[in-house]
């Protein structure tokens, strides 16, 4: 069933859309860019699966420092 819905929704990408796609994107974004853009979807993936489970942790990495002294 789950393969009859991905040839569905996917339709016949090959190996060589999928390397012509990948290309691309290499060259769009550069090898260097790439990892970074990796590791912010898997925070985002990991982020919105905790919500739905229930879980609500504050990232202590964004907020302002109290000894900053911002004006």
């Amino acid at each position: 069933m789950q393969t009859v819905l991905l040839q569905i929704l996917f339709g016949n990408i090959g190996l060589t859309e999928i390397i012509i796609v990948a290309l691309v994107v290499l060259l769009l974004f550069g090898g260097k860019k790439i990892p970074e853009l990796m590791k912010g979807l898997g925070k985002g993936v990991k982020s919105f699966k905790d919500g739905m489970n229930g879980k609500e942790e504050e990232d202590t990495s964004t907020t302002p420092n109290s000894e900053g002294g911002e004006k």
